[in-house]
């Protein structure tokens, strides 16, 4: 069929897609991601596949692979309302290698998807740097991604991003349920914030509900609203591999969406159950914040957010002071917050909150 006179045939540019832009965004991402090589990647950014040397599993005895993925939810809209986009890919790394490390798998590598209703060279390059930053603080390598257009069912600032992660563990070191004694001990490992999970509670909150800007200064943060809402995830992969080498560790909980208790309670066995007490710290302002403003109960805010806790490390009696040493030498803040003892009825809670905040 012939082309109606007076008009130029379609064109992938014409339907809203810029490959001139996205190769632009690969070379400025190039730089971030050479960052981020161990000595088991092979080749650089570019391939169709990235390629990670297995040869390197060879001094396990059974090595585990572990993998993971996932994003970082509707934190991305403060990074897009704000313009700061160097940031959100410490929470895509802290999502997924602290998922990991949970099983005592040391991260390995990453990929990453970025999808976008428009590439802005400079923003998806932000983004990348941001992804290359945390594997860094990981010990990862961020071997590959990929970028996507979606013009048409993404408005031109609007992105969002996920990742995959693998790790190795050897058999005989898997970390999990079926270690966990009674009276062991639980420690809780802080958070540097709301990290990446229950911001569509917060921001219904704080936007819908508050009306509350993102440039409005909060005397309880020391900083704008919006500051505070971006604080990266903190990544724990480094401080957790740690610890299994310096102390006796039964189990970690990465502290995500669905709260302290419904976490702690995924490595919990049959017939025993964790106990942990609110009393042994005050969860950060911005939790207090949330609860206030939106009329939200404790027990909701406590299965939304990580109420100031983001890993919990599970250890013997004897191990206890040395595993608080070791995380106090990495400069992450740590202490005792509860006890592993029998659960009473196959019905009671297998992690369970007890008493009230410190204030």
């Amino acid at each position: 069929m012939s082309e109606t006179p007076g008009t130029t045939g379609a064109s992938y540019a014409a339907a809203g897609v810029d490959i001139e832009a996205g190769d632009r965004a690969v070379t400025l991402m190039k730089e971030w991601v050479r960052k981020t090589a161990r000595p088991e990647v092979v080749g650089g950014l570019g391939g169709f596949a990235g390629l990670f040397d297995a040869s390197a599993l060879k001094r396990y005895e059974r090595p585990l692979l572990a993998s993971a993925t996932d994003g970082v939810g509707t934190k991305v809209d403060i990074a897009r309302r704000m313009g700061v986009y160097d940031t959100i890919g410490h929470d895509l790394v802290g999502m997924v290698v602290d998922d990991l490390v949970v099983c005592g798998a040391e991260p390995l590598f990453m990929t990453d998807y970025i999808c976008v209703g428009k590439v802005h060279p400079e923003r998806v390059a932000a983004i990348v740097k941001g992804i290359a930053e945390g594997c860094v603080l990981a010990g990862c390598a961020l071997v590959g991604g990929e970028t996507a257009e979606h013009p048409g069912l993404l408005g031109p600032d609007d992105f969002d991003v996920a990742g995959a992660g693998t790790g190795v563990v050897e058999a005989d070191l898997l970390l999990g349920a079926d270690r966990i004694r009674p009276d062991d001990v639980v420690i809780a490992i802080e958070s540097s914030g709301l990290h990446s999970n229950g911001y569509s509670l917060v921001r219904h909150v704080l936007f819908d509900r508050a009306g509350w800007a993102l440039e409005r200064e909060v005397p309880e943060f020391g900083r704008t609203l919006g500051e505070e809402l971006l604080e990266p995830t903190r990544i724990y992969s480094l401080d957790c591999l740690a610890l299994t080498r310096t102390a006796q560790v039964h189990a970690f909980s990465h502290i995500t969406g669905g709260g302290l208790a419904n976490n702690l309670a995924r490595v919990i066995p049959d017939g025993l159950r964790a106990e942990v007490d609110r009393s042994t710290w005050a969860p950060g302002p911005v939790f207090g914040l949330v609860g206030e403003l939106g009329g939200v109960a404790r027990e909701e805010l406590e299965k939304t957010l990580n109420m100031g806790v983001g890993m919990i490390a599970v250890v013997p009696q004897e191990s206890v002071d040395v595993a608080l040493a070791t995380l106090a030498d990495r400069g992450a803040d740590a202490w005792v917050a509860g006890r592993i003892t029998a659960r009473e009825s196959s019905t009671a809670p297998a992690a369970e909150l007890v008493g009230d905040y410190s204030a």
